[in-house]
């Protein structure tokens, strides 16, 4: 199970990556696409995915890292449904909806599997 939960966060945390540098880094293409946030909440969340990101590979912090990403990561997906329900591959929604699941699993994954010190 440990091994399965590194997979993942090691995925995720690369995604997680990409996705808040793009928010950072090019939140104007991004905020002309999808009006829902003003850019500097763009900026925010880009912001809150890259530091989430660089705390899933700390062991220490990774439930509660990992428990902040899925909340904002499925709060996203909310976001999102409100402009389109297509279930699709290139709709956001989907997307955003199984990062959010994913990292909840790890949250749950690494809070139950913490040595009870």
């Amino acid at each position: 199970m440990n091994v399965l939960l590194w997979v993942i966060q090691v995925a995720l945390a690369l995604l997680y990556l990409a996705g808040g540098s793009y928010k950072v880094f090019k939140f104007d293409a991004l905020a002309n696409h999808m009006r829902a946030l003003p850019r500097g909440g763009w900026r925010a969340l880009g912001a809150l995915e890259v530091i989430g990101a660089v705390l899933l590979y700390v062991p220490a912090v990774t439930p509660l890292a990992a428990a902040a990403l899925a909340l904002e990561t499925l709060a996203l997906a909310g976001l999102y449904a409100r402009y389109s329900l297509k279930l699709a591959a290139t709709n956001p929604m989907v997307w955003a909806a199984v990062m959010g699941l994913l990292v909840a699993f790890v949250a749950y994954g690494r809070y139950a599997l913490r040595p009870l010190a």
